[in-house]
């Protein structure tokens, strides 16, 4: 069919000539309404960001010399966050001469990452950024 008779055809129907595959050889056309298409078009967009997963960091901060009953009250909000598909961020900040405690907060860490093996993967492992040792744990894929 030659292009005087698609356009032809599209112009009878009130409608738009619309090529959908130009490297194609023939190219391939449709006739169709072009602002209803362009329309559908933004909406399968739209539907498709809102389906995409946002990824929700939360944060836990801990002292290097902090007491085992506030630890485990901050390991059930860590698991809850966990639970709820949330990434987690937990550091330990040391203020002033707390600073000579690096292996304190280490441990407080790895303590942290062991205790909540069963729901989440460590990202990665403690590491000093200034005057934070900071660690990501991610919730586990669910299968």
């Amino acid at each position: 069919m030659a292009i005087a008779d698609a356009l032809a055809k599209a112009d009878d129907a009130g409608l738009d000539l619309v090529e959908i595959s130009p490297n194609a050889k023939p190219p391939v056309v449709k006739v169709l309404d072009y602002k209803k298409f362009i329309y559908e078009q933004k909406k399968k967009k739209k539907e498709m960001q809102s389906k995409a997963t946002k990824v929700v960091v939360k944060e836990i901060r801990f002292g290097p010399n902090t007491d085992e009953h506030d630890f485990n009250f901050k390991l059930n909000h860590a698991r809850k966050f966990l639970e709820e598909g949330a990434k987690l961020k937990s550091f330990v900040f040391f203020k002033g001469r707390t600073i000579v405690f690096k292996e304190r907060g280490e441990i407080l860490l790895l303590k942290l990452a062991q205790e909540l093996a069963d729901i989440g993967d460590v990202e990665s492992l403690p590491k000093m950024e200034g005057k934070r040792m900071i660690m990501f744990l991610a919730p586990k894929k669910k299968k």
